[in-house]
């Protein structure tokens, strides 16, 4: 739809994820009302449906630099939208169907825009288009690095597959103007869990870790929000469950493992000295740095303490809590009054007692206790970004992307009627 086009507002959506843990895609179906600070969603149902065992080793294996060609790559691309779409399906039966789909789709790839790069494409633009240039010619010609990322499942074959309106490539708008395309769900955040009186940290923790800090919902709070990606989430757990368990197990259900063992702090220390800790924000990340070369290196480091499975899984699993509170202590201008947990992290147990007792008096909830589930937060974030790209209403908040601007996000493909 064009963004000046009036049309009927749809209300009936659909949300789609698959994290850098790759476990599954996160469908949700929900009804959205309003448009920001009137914004509400109900979810209808939400489900998980997990991979082919075989996709997800080919999804895994791209995504840790395994070298495929591109008929390799289109044929994963086009499997990735064939399970995203059965999702899609499966969401709606028993239910009115939607009338919109938002895929976030499977990112196999994430390369940040180096520092200053938001800032720096500004300039360029604007010294190609006094020279008489197209401002869309590569910035690379005045030393400028944006960033790029790359989802696979695409959303014209979504669209056609399911004959539903399908909004997908969310990241490339904000990237394109020198932002990181990431996170893109704090505007969501912003209208969702923000509260009058209390500052909030809205923690994330797939299989990376990233936070939104939503400041109290008055005066000029949208221009105060701050987000980024804290570190590794549950990528490096999972990683090593399936290494120390030789395959028999792909994560720590409740923390139970690594609660049974002792966190080397020593090892905490020396691994928050990596330098993406330091890296002020908007910065984002993924299995490019906290991957399976990373594992391999941690396994390394913890040789010389002599560490049982146990005490290596503990120390992995305090390695994430540490990371976010030292990126709250680090980066944020003052601590918040209350932390909200969602995605697959705030599920395990020993993880939220390890980062409750770094916080101290600041209770660690899940997004479940204000009334927003935290099973499929990123799913609903994806349904109203869908949404509001069907409005014509920008998604992104340069704050937390770092991009100069607001910008509609998302590509919109029609269904076939």
């Amino acid at each position: 739809m064009h963004p000046t086009e009036k049309a009927v507002v749809p209300t009936r959506v659909i949300g789609l994820i698959s994290g850098t843990s790759v476990d599954g895609i996160d469908a949700a179906l929900v009804e959205i009302s309003g448009t920001e600070l009137d914004l509400k969603v109900e979810l209808v149902a939400g489900a998980t449906y997990p991979y082919p065992a075989e996709l997800r080793e080919r999804i895994l294996a791209v995504g840790a630099g395994v070298a495929i060609s591109m008929a390799e790559l289109a044929e994963i691309d086009d499997a990735i939208a064939q399970v995203f779409a059965q999702a899609a399906q499966n969401i709606q039966i028993g239910h009115q169907p939607a009338t919109l789909i938002g895929s976030h789709g499977q990112t196999v790839y994430h390369r940040p825009p180096k520092e200053g790069a938001g800032e720096q494409g500004s300039r360029g633009r604007e010294m190609l288009t006094t020279h008489g240039l197209n401002p869309s010619y590569s910035l690379t010609v005045l030393g400028i690095s944006l960033g790029y990322s790359l989802q696979l499942g695409r959303g014209a074959l979504i669209a056609h597959l399911t004959n539903i309106a399908t909004v997908s490539n969310f990241r490339v708008a904000d990237i394109a103007i020198g932002g990181h395309g990431a996170p893109l769900v704090p505007r969501v955040d912003a209208y969702l869990l923000s509260h009058p009186q209390e500052g909030r940290c809205i923690q994330n923790i797939g299989g990376i870790g990233n936070v939104a800090y939503i400041p109290p919902r008055h005066g000029d709070w949208l221009s105060k929000i701050r987000a980024w990606d804290t570190g590794p989430g549950n990528s490096l757990l999972d990683l090593a469950v399936e290494h120390l368990s030789a395959g028999a197990k792909t994560y720590d259900e409740n923390g139970n493992w690594a609660a049974s063992g002792i966190p080397c702090h020593p090892l905490i220390e020396q691994w928050l000295n990596q330098d993406y800790f330091h890296l002020p924000p908007p910065k984002s990340t993924g299995r490019e740095l906290f991957g399976v070369t990373y594992l391999h290196q941690c396994l390394k480091d913890a040789q010389a303490y002599q560490l049982n499975p146990a005490d290596i899984l503990a120390t992995l699993t305090e390695l994430t809590a540490a990371s976010i509170f030292h990126s709250y202590r680090t980066f944020l201008p003052e601590m918040p009054q209350r932390v909200l947990l969602c995605g697959g992290g705030s599920r395990n147990l020993y993880l939220k007692q390890r980062l409750q007792l770094l916080l101290g008096s600041i209770p660690v909830w899940t997004t479940d206790e204000v009334g927003l589930s935290a099973d499929f937060k990123e799913a609903i974030a994806f349904a109203v970004l869908a949404y509001w790209r069907h409005l014509g209403i920008p998604g992104n908040l340069p704050t937390a992307t770092g991009a100069p601007q607001e910008v509609l996000l998302g590509e919109i493909h029609q269904g076939q009627s």
